[in-house]
């Protein structure tokens, strides 16, 4: 049993096994990593399609880079930046690039296979850093959660002044090899590109 399940009732078998597979965070990262290349090299991608969801691979990101340059993990509770709309805003941003992918790609399955894929991962992962940060941060996590949606951006709460100080571009490119990562993906979307 991972540190992330072992406060959740106890299962066995392929429950458990299933169970601990989606709250393990390496596996969703290289998991969505596979899945834009696996994407990409299968596209058969449609001009108009590709076009019009660049801007949503684009503001996937910006909102990766945006949020990782706020984020100080664990040490304090970011509610600054995009923190100030929702809870995940990393995870806003993986699920805009998956879906950009699967639609950039021009097969309707692959917008499918990111559908399932999300739906697999994110609602475990959420729950997890919830519980943790709830852990971490008591009162102040219970009342950022309850003003502040975990995915769907509240653009009417008021932003905050303090949680997690300024933007940083230090942080941001520090931050989970966010540019290393960024420039992955930008370079698998614009393969997909190559092949219009």
């Amino acid at each position: 049993m991972s540190h992330r399940t072992q406060s959740l009732p106890t299962r066995s078998g392929l429950p458990h096994a299933i169970r601990e597979f989606r709250y393990h965070e390496s596996s969703r990262q290289s998991i969505g990593l596979l899945l834009a290349v696996w994407f990409a090299v299968v596209a058969q991608p449609i001009p108009w399609l590709f076009y019009s969801v660049t801007p949503i691979l684009l503001l996937g990101v910006g909102i990766r880079m945006w949020a990782s340059g706020f984020i100080i993990k664990n040490r304090a509770l970011a509610t600054n930046g995009p923190y100030a709309f929702v809870r995940h805003p990393l995870y806003v941003g993986n699920i805009l690039i998956i879906m950009a992918f699967g639609a950039a790609s021009g097969l309707w399955w692959t917008i499918l296979v990111a559908v399932l894929f999300i739906a697999f991962f994110y609602p475990t992962a959420i729950e997890y850093e919830d519980r943790k940060l709830c852990n971490i941060f008591g009162t102040a996590w219970r009342e950022f959660a309850a003003q502040t949606p975990a995915l769907v951006p509240n653009f009417r709460r008021p932003r905050s002044e303090s949680g997690g100080g300024r933007w940083s571009l230090e942080k941001s490119l520090s931050s989970n090899l966010e540019l290393l990562v960024s420039v992955f993906l930008l370079s698998c979307f614009f393969y997909i590109y190559s092949g219009l």
